[in-house]
């Protein structure tokens, strides 16, 4: 093999490699159905209250989330959450708001 051959073979590997990226990871993942957390559902866009400290949090970008008794629960912070799984029954009164899976 010579040096342009394995020139031509490892630019085509190159190519197909950024291919396989852009179709898994980038913007062909869209097409594929696969988008993931690029493009947030309807019901996802909605604020909600940090049951701890009653900060609004975006529900599809939470600092953190918990769920208690099968409803998840977002927060503004890890320390928020923390506090809300040392005693959830306290703050899971207060909080109405939450997704509920099915």
């Amino acid at each position: 093999m010579d040096a342009d051959t394995l020139k031509s073979l490892l630019t085509l590997l190159a190519w197909g490699a950024l291919f396989f990226l852009m179709m898994r990871y980038g913007c062909g993942a869209h097409m594929m159905g696969r988008h993931g957390r690029h493009r947030p559902h309807a019901e996802d866009k909605a604020d909600v209250r940090d049951p701890v400290c009653g900060m609004t949090v975006q529900q599809d970008a939470p600092s953190a989330a918990a769920v208690h008794q099968g409803r998840t629960y977002y927060f503004c912070s890890r320390g928020c959450r923390d506090k809300f799984e040392a005693s959830p029954d306290k703050y899971a009164r207060t909080a109405p708001e939450g997704h509920q899976h099915a």
